[in-house]
């Protein structure tokens, strides 16, 4: 829907409100922030005048999520084998995702939801193209990286409010409980401290090969999945 709704009467005049309009206030909000209210009380108009552009909360969700994944621009270094590919492809995503609070959320949702999502789906069959996997192969392989990174990076989205603020005393009762713990005290005490970034890149690197080696790029989906046993 293109066309324009009144908002409340100002200095005697009818104001309008359009697509445009409720997208640049949702995006000021932000996806963690978002509500039909929210916009509504910035564009200074009742929430019924949104549900005239947009279909209620998931319509709002749509039109301001895709907005934000236009600016989404993956790049694909031509030199990067199959898992630097891959890794490289995940590690923009998480820092794209925890730059933009709420986007994890929305990704997690359903996927794609406009032309947006379409376009990166598109461009990630495209680049393992490129690396010799059909398309059917490609959004498996592409999807389920994806995925996994989207997911990583929405827990460590949930879990930053821990290290500052009031939240950091219930992070400091976690280690005080590890501690005091005979068994996992020691263990805890032996492992390295590393930062989030490379516990995601650990964590990546660990399931893309698996996956490469599941999936490499001369079987198809239907030997993919009997290969796995999923299926006869």
């Amino acid at each position: 829907m293109t066309g324009t709704s009144p908002r409340r009467k100002t200095g005697g005049r009818q104001a309008q409100i359009g697509l445009a309009d409720i997208e640049r206030e949702g995006l000021r909000l932000g996806l963690a922030n978002l509500t039909v209210n929210g916009v509504a009380t910035a564009l200074g108009v009742t929430p019924a005048a949104l549900y005239r552009h947009v279909d209620g909360k998931l319509g709002l969700e749509s039109l301001v999520g895709e907005a934000v994944l236009a600016e989404l621009h993956i790049v694909d270094d031509p030199a990067d084998d199959l898992d630097a590919h891959l890794l490289s492809f995940a590690q923009q995503l998480r820092t794209f995702v925890l730059d933009r609070p709420g986007l994890a959320a929305y990704m997690q949702g359903l996927f794609p939801r406009g032309a947006a999502g379409l376009r990166l789906q598109r461009e990630a069959v495209e680049a393992l193209g490129r690396r010799g996997y059909g398309a059917a192969g490609a959004v498996m392989l592409s999807g389920t990286v994806a995925s996994l990174a989207i997911n990583l990076a929405a827990a460590e989205e949930r879990h930053r409010p821990y290290h500052e603020g009031p939240h950091q005393r219930e992070l400091e009762k976690v280690y005080a409980l590890l501690a005091a713990d005979e068994v996992l005290a020691p263990v805890h005490a032996e492992l390295p401290a590393i930062s989030s970034g490379d516990y995601f890149s650990m964590v990546m690197t660990a399931c893309i090969r698996g996956l490469t080696t599941a999936a490499p790029p001369d079987r198809s989906v239907a030997e993919i999945l009997t290969g796995l046993g999923l299926v006869d």
